[in-house]
């Protein structure tokens, strides 16, 4: 994850803290202004998309600590429910999402600026399953609700743009192609998230294995197992490594004896991988 954690985090510092991203113009580009005033307007929409299991929502429940850390400055997320689409009640669903935008708003405007103008602390705001909640109006067989909803979201995003607010929002879903165009345009980044492939694999199970006394042949075994195998054309998700294959193999050595090799290989041949999302769009 080291690659895209570093990507959100620089991402999330120019959208959040604009004026750390003007030092860095006025520093090495002083004379040049029009890519630049491109690149200030932008919406701060964060997309994160791709397969099940693959880390995009604990990577954007967490990267927020990440980026405080790093940049010295308070990040608050506000994570939005999937409670937002409300119970099919006529105007509920954009009620919710406008005052989930509101609420947010109210709240970042209450963060304290220097005196050269600049947000001492941001904010995220989290929109997982997005495809929930942002569906592509393009669907002829959208309901009325669920199109006013889309334009809520729209509307709120437009808002924090306008009013150029310490704010980022990032939207979770394993369907793109489901979102609304106009949502997708506004994106500023666009992180898509894959299984892990074979070199990927063999690092985190090496990391793992290996400390505990693997040969590289017997890693590479379990590589080849949690890989597409056997008429499987899809492989473990790390969500199934770490969450049911490590879990597997603690459990079934503790507490009389180590961990075998022979233990993993039991283990991964009882675990049925998590199947990739079917996209119906």
């Amino acid at each position: 994850m080291d690659g895209a954690i570093e990507r959100l985090s620089r991402v999330l510092e120019i959208l959040l803290f604009p004026s750390r991203f003007q030092e860095w113009q006025k520093k090495h580009h002083p004379r040049a202004a029009h890519i630049f005033d491109y690149f200030k307007n932008r919406h701060a929409l964060i997309i994160m998309a791709g397969d099940v299991g693959t880390g995009k929502t604990e990577l954007s429940e967490t990267i927020g600590s990440y980026v405080a850390r790093k940049s010295r400055l308070e990040i608050t997320l506000f994570p939005m429910s999937l409670s937002t689409r409300g119970s099919g009640l006529v105007g509920e669903m954009t009620r919710l999402i406008s005052s989930a935008f509101h609420h947010v708003k109210n709240e970042s405007e209450k963060i304290a600026r220097t005196k050269e103008g600049t947000y001492r602390s941001g904010v995220i705001m989290l929109i997982d399953e997005a495809d929930a909640l942002a569906q592509s109006r393009q669907d002829e067989q959208m309901h009325h609700e669920d199109r006013a909803g889309v334009n809520a979201l729209i509307r709120g995003l437009d808002t924090l743009n306008r009013q150029q607010l310490p704010v980022a929002v990032i939207m979770c879903t394993n369907r793109i192609e489901a979102i609304d165009p106009a949502i997708t345009r506004r994106a500023a980044e666009t992180l898509v998230f894959e299984r892990p492939d074979r070199n990927k694999l063999l690092s985190l199970l090496q990391q793992t294995f290996g400390e505990i006394g693997f040969t590289q042949e017997q890693i590479e075994e379990i590589v080849d197992m949690t890989g597409p195998t056997n008429g499987r054309d899809y492989g473990f998700t790390f969500s199934d490594i770490t969450q049911k294959l490590f879990h597997s193999v603690v459990m079934s050595a503790y507490p009389d004896r180590p961990i075998s090799h022979e233990q993993v290989i039991s283990a991964v041949k009882k675990i049925v991988p998590t199947s990739p999302f079917k996209n119906n769009v």
